[in-house]
C-alpha cells in the first residue's frame, strides 16, 4: 500500500536576536516546549513518536536532538537524530521525515530545527605543530579558498551579477518588516512562548524605513545591516505522520508533504542554489510555479530572496506573506523549519486552496525546497 507523509501540526518559538529573550536557554531547552506543543495541539500521545530529527549547526556535537527528546519527556526509546546542513538543516529534517514515513521506517516523526547563537560554544582549531589553538568564527564550506567566499561578499557578488540594486534590496527588507507587523496577530498563534509573561512575537520586527536603510552600515558592496538577516535563536518543529495516523489525532488542519529536493550548486554563489531545488520539486510534482499560492523563501539576504523569486518566476506578492527572516532573524539550523511552519500556517489561512513551497540556501552552495499540497 502506498504511504504518504502529512503535517498534522506545526509550532515554533519566537525568533529572537542573539542575546535576546532566548539567550538564557540551552538549545534543547528552546526545542522541547515547541516539540511538546506540536503533540499537544493534536492530542498525540508521546509514545506514538518514532523519531525526532533536529537541524542544528552551532552546538558542536553532543546530539541536541537526543537532549531535546529527554527534556520534552518523550519515551527513552526515541533516539533523536541531529543533522547539520547549515542553514538548510531544519528544512532537510522535514524532508527526511517525509522519506522515513513514506518508506515505512516511521509513522510519527517530529522534525525541525533549533539553534542558539547566544549559547553557541567557542570554536578553536588546533595547529599540527602545537601551540595555542586559534579561534575561528566559521568552518570552511568549500576546500578551495577561491570558492569559499565570506557570505556577505557572496551575496554582494550575487546582487552585482544579477543587477539587484541596493535600493531594491532595502525595499524588500522594509516590506518584510511591514508584512510581519501586519501579520502579528496570526503569527502569534504559531508561537510557543519560552516562559510566563513573555509575548508571542518575534522581537526583532520593527517599523523600518528606506531612510533608516540608507544609514545602515555596509557589510560588503550593496549588502548592509538593513538588508541582511541578524543572527538569532529559535526552534521550530512539524509533526509529520503517515496518512493512516490522522484519524487517531485531533487535527484542525493537515497538509501533505508532496515533494522535497536538496541539490548542490556553485559554492561561490550559494544564494542561487535553491533555484534548481525549486525547479526540481515543481517538475516532479506536475505543478507550475504559477500554481503556488504561497512561497516561503529564506531571506538570509534580501538579494538572495529576490534572486530566487525572480529566477523561478514566483509571484512576489505571494512570497513571505507574513514577513521573512529579515524581519525576524536567522537561527541557522532552525531557519528552514521556521519557513516550513510559516508555510503550513499560511496555507491554512488560505484554506489549503492550492500548493505552496518553502526554499532555503545553505553555505557551500546547497539548496533545499519542499512542496506542500492538500
Amino acid at each position: 500500500m502506498t504511504r504518504s507523509a502529512w503535517v498534522a501540526s506545526a509550532k515554533r518559538s519566537p525568533v529572537a536576536p542573539t542575546g535576546g529573550i532566548l539567550a538564557g536557554f540551552e538549545v534543547f531547552e528552546v526545542a522541547a516546549p515547541v516539540m511538546k506543543a506540536c503533540l499537544d495541539e493534536v492530542e498525540c500521545p508521546p509514545d506514538l513518536v518514532d523519531e525526532v530529527i533536529l537541524g542544528n549547526a552551532l552546538y558542536a556535537g553532543g546530539n541536541p536532538a537526543r537532549m531535546a527528546v529527554l527534556e520534552a519527556g518523550l519515551p527513552d526509546t526515541v533516539a533523536g537524530l541531529t543533522i547539520d546542513r547549515q542553514c538548510a538543516g531544519g528544512l532537510d529534517a522535514v524532508a527526511l521525515a517525509k522519506f522515513l514515513v513514506e518508506s515505512g521506517a516511521a509513522d510519527v516523526v517530529l522534525a525541525g530545527g533549533a539553534e542558539s547563537h547566544s549559547r553557541r560554544p567557542e570554536r578553536r582549531a588546533r595547529l599540527p605543530g602545537g601551540g595555542d589553538p586559534i579561534a575561528y568564527e566559521r568552518p570552511p564550506f568549500a576546500p578551495f579558498s577561491d570558492r569559499d567566499p565570506d557570505l556577505h561578499e557572496a551575496a554582494s557578488r550575487l546582487a552585482r551579477e544579477l543587477g539587484i540594486s541596493r535600493d531594491r534590496q532595502d525595499f524588500w527588507s522594509v516590506d518584510s518588516h511591514r508584512k510581519a507587523l501586519t501579520a502579528s496577530d496570526r503569527l502569534s498563534r504559531e508561537i510557543v512562548v519560552p516562559g510566563p509573561g513573555e509575548q508571542a512575537r518575534d522581537t526583532f520586527t520593527r517599523v523600518l524605513t528606506m531612510e533608516t536603510c540608507r544609514r545602515a552600515p555596509v557589510l560588503a558592496g550593496s549588502i548592509t545591516r538593513a538588508n541582511a538577516s541578524v543572527s538569532a535563536d529559535a526552534a521550530a518543529f512539524l509533526l509529520v505522520v503517515e496518512e493512516r495516523m490522522l484519524p487517531r489525532l485531533r487535527c484542525r488542519d493537515t497538509v501533505r508533504i508532496s515533494r522535497a529536493a536538496t541539490l548542490g550548486g556553485a559554492p561561490e554563489l550559494p544564494g542561487l542554489a535553491p533555484v534548481a531545488a525549486i525547479e526540481t520539486v515543481l517538475e516532479t510534482s506536475g505543478w507550475k510555479v504559477s500554481d503556488m499560492i504561497v512561497g516561503e523563501v529564506m531571506e538570509a539576504y534580501a538579494a538572495q530572496a529576490i534572486a530566487c523569486t525572480d529566477l523561478t518566476g514566483l509571484d512576489p506578492g505571494r512570497v513571505n506573506p507574513g514577513g521573512g527572516s529579515l524581519a525576524r532573524g536567522h537561527p541557522i539550523g532552525a531557519s528552514g523549519a521556521v519557513l516550513a511552519v510559516r508555510l503550513f500556517h499560511e496555507l491554512g489561512r488560505a484554506s489549503f486552496d492550492g500548493p505552496g513551497l518553502a526554499a532555503i540556501a545553505s553555505a557551500g552552495g546547497i539548496g533545499t525546497a519542499v512542496l506542500f499540497s492538500a
